[in-house]
């Protein structure tokens, strides 16, 4: 399946194998590989092609057919809070919460607003205890 997506990504977003190749900084024949050998990208390969065609890693690998990448449903929920959405920013960047990002695909917006501000009150909690 993900031989397929990439293929299929990188057409839609008219990308050459080498363009690919040079976003995520591998040869053209890695690119290659992926899209006729049936060989799969590293965890942080992965993450950056999901970054570049905005899908989900679940997406590229065959996982679902949803494409939207959770962290723009997030950032979605919480476009009119600059402070939370900076916050979540800050957070979205941690490999350590990748899960979350998962369990939180299929969450309605008041859900997502709610587990963000658990994670602030925790950090908040934290934040007091240390000083």
């Amino acid at each position: 399946m993900f031989k397929k997506r990439i293929r299929q990504l990188r057409k839609e977003h008219k990308l050459t194998q080498q363009q690919l190749a040079d976003k995520i900084g591998v040869g053209r024949a890695t690119i290659a590989g992926y899209e006729t050998k049936g060989k799969e990208p590293g965890y942080d390969t992965l993450k950056k092609l999901a970054e570049i065609f905005n899908v989900s890693t679940d997406y590229l690998l065959g996982h679902t057919d949803n494409r939207q990448n959770p962290n723009d449903k997030i950032k979605s929920a919480i476009s009119d809070d600059p402070e939370l959405l900076e916050f979540w920013n800050e957070l979205s960047q941690r490999e350590d919460l990748q899960l979350l990002f998962k369990q939180t695909r299929d969450l309605p917006k008041e859900a997502i607003q709610d587990v963000i501000n658990i994670i602030r009150r925790i950090e908040r909690d934290a934040h007091k205890r240390h000083n």
